[in-house]
């Protein structure tokens, strides 16, 4: 637990929960919500897998189909939240960001690290999303061309601790990271 009183070391907590997120599969920032708002205009949240998270660059990764809805609604604007809940901690993570989609050479580096048993989630046939005339009428061969990073640059960070006495703390990214208290 960081020191209730000191911003830096709360924000430092939020990013050391969001790696740790990246690094072990039985941690809940492992599979954060990823909202975005559709080109019509509606809001769409699904539960992404966490693949990488730098605070000194702020900018956290998930890995994606290129034909998903998600991949549609960040080429009509690339800006999205993602919501991390951390039960133990009682420590709340939003972040918004702006997504950069990266495919072919750009996420090559990526596609090597995917073993080949989850490769299979980025090629479904019929695209993502498509209705299917029984529950299993789908395929889902690994084709590298479907597959993308999500490089998103995180602009915000709005962290809440519910511990005996609340806390939440706001972070505005400019040249470095500018934290303000919040009322809870």
């Amino acid at each position: 637990m960081s020191d209730l009183g000191n911003l830096a070391a709360f924000l430092d907590e939020g990013w050391r929960h969001l790696q740790q997120g990246v690094a072990d599969s039985q941690s809940p920032a492992r599979y954060p919500t990823f909202a975005t708002v559709s080109p019509e205009g509606l809001p769409e949240a699904r539960t992404v897998a966490l693949r990488h998270a730098a605070q000194a660059e702020a900018v956290v990764e998930v890995h994606t189909d290129i034909l998903t809805p998600k991949v549609k609604a960040l080429k009509a604007s690339p800006r999205a939240a993602i919501h991390v809940w951390i039960p133990r901690s009682q420590v709340q993570i939003r972040l918004t960001t702006t997504a950069e989609i990266l495919t072919g050479k750009a996420a090559e580096d990526a596609w090597v690290q995917v073993p080949p048993t989850s490769r299979v989630s980025y090629g479904t046939m019929p695209d993502p999303g498509t209705p299917i005339k029984e529950v299993f009428g789908y395929k889902k061969p690994p084709v590298r061309d479907r597959f993308a990073v999500l490089h998103c640059r995180v602009d915000h960070i709005d962290l809440v601790h519910l511990g005996e006495r609340h806390r939440r703390a706001e972070y505005v990214r400019s040249d470095g990271w500018r934290g303000t208290w919040l009322a809870p």
